[in-house]
C-alpha cells in the first residue's frame, strides 16, 4: 500500500509517480520547481558525502506530497507563494478569520 496525502480523493487528478522526474513534472508553479531543483542539488551533494540514501528518500517523499498538492490545487500553490512573497517584502498582509471561528462554523453546519 502506498502512502497518500490525507485529503486525496479517489477519482481526482491522478497522483504523480513517486520518482524525481514525475514529481518535478507535476510542480506547476515556477517557485516550486526552482526550490525542488535547488533542494535536489543539495541532497545529492549530501548523499555523495554521507552515502546515505535516506535523505534522498525523505526529499522524494516531501516533494511528492507537494507535487500532489500542486496537481490538486495549482491556484492555491500560486496564492501561497504570492502571500509568502508579500510577507518577505514586508508588505501588509490582510489577516484571515481566527481558526477557532472557522471550526465552530463548520461544526454548526453539521
Amino acid at each position: 500500500m502506498t502512502a497518500q496525502p490525507q485529503d486525496y480523493r479517489p477519482g481526482s487528478a491522478p497522483m504523480p509517480g513517486k520518482n524525481l522526474r514525475d514529481i518535478r513534472a507535476a510542480l506547476v508553479v515556477p517557485q516550486d520547481r526552482q526550490a525542488f531543483d535547488a533542494g535536489l542539488k543539495t541532497v545529492l551533494d549530501e548523499v555523495r558525502v554521507s552515502l546515505d540514501l535516506g535523505v534522498l528518500n525523505d526529499f522524494v517523499h516531501r516533494w511528492w506530497i507537494s507535487a500532489c498538492d500542486s496537481l490538486k490545487d495549482p491556484e492555491g500553490r500560486r496564492q501561497m507563494h504570492a502571500l509568502a512573497e508579500q510577507i518577505r517584502s514586508g508588505e501588509t498582509v490582510p489577516q484571515g478569520r481566527p481558526w477557532r471561528e472557522i471550526l465552530a462554523e463548520r461544526e454548526a453546519e453539521r
